[in-house]
Parts: C-alpha cells; structure tokens; sequence
C-alpha cells in the first residue's frame, strides 16, 4: 500500500472500489470509481459510464455528485478517485469544476490505485482561483439599468 488508510477513508476506498468494479467502459477499458462523504457523513458513489458516441459518456466524480443530490446531500466534505495504471487518475478539468460547485477550496481530494492512496490534494491546489457559486451571488454592475 502506497499510504495507509485510516478508518474515515476506508469505507471511501472501499465505495469507490466498488463502484469501479461496475463502471461500464467498453471503449477505453479504464474503469475508475468516486466515492465522496457530504455534509451528513453519508457516502456516495459513482463509475465511468461510456457511451459510443463520445463525449456523452459520465465521469466517475459526476455519477457521485449526482448520487449525492439524490440522496438530499449539497456539499462535498472528501472525495477519492480509484483507478488503476501507474499514472495519478485525478479528476478531469470538467470533474474539478462540478466538484467546485459543491465542495471548498480546502476539501481534501484523495487519489488512490488499487494499492492504496497514492496522493492527496485540496481542491484549491487542483484548481486554483476557480470560479463557484459565490461568484454569482455578488452584484453585477452589468444588469444595472
């Protein structure tokens, strides 16, 4: 094991490995699993869903976001990415930006290969100066009339 795991990310480790033993990945074979804790300590998963006509495919993080809105969570307090390879499977710029919608600067984001953890970032350190919902929620000197 490249780091150990302690009993928090654990039962992260082991929802993402799950749910990347059920990614559907027909065209690339490189299934990857997300699994991330929300507000109410409650863990939700995802897998890479492909579809022939790329880019319609869903990346692991997304199906994990979206299982969290649907069991009432609204904010990211951890996330792990699983895949395999020797490469750091992080999350695609596209993932960074859904995890901004519901997470903050300094929420860990965990990468691990079936070993173990292999790396840990911030989401500030994945994707620094990132545009999120508070943006909006400021005056916009452009709608004045």
């Amino acid at each position: 094991m490249t780091d150990t795991i302690d009993a928090d990310l654990s039962a992260l480790f082991e929802a993402a490995s799950a749910a990347k033993a059920q990614a559907y990945a027909p065209y690339s074979n490189f299934p990857v699993g997300a699994a991330l804790r929300d507000e109410h300590g409650r863990i939700h998963a995802g897998c890479n869903v492909e579809n022939a006509a790329y880019p319609v495919g869903t990346c692991a993080e997304a199906g994990a976001i979206a299982a969290m809105i649907a069991g009432g969570g609204r904010a990211i307090g951890t996330i792990l990415i699983i895949g395999d390879g020797p490469a750091l499977v992080t999350p695609c710029g596209a993932c960074r930006q859904r995890i901004r919608e519901f997470a903050k600067p300094g929420t860990p984001i965990h990468i691990a290969g079936p070993e173990g953890i292999r790396r840990r970032f911030t989401l500030g350190a994945l994707l620094p100066d990132s545009f999120g919902p508070e943006n909006l929620l400021s005056e916009n000197p452009s709608t004045d009339v």
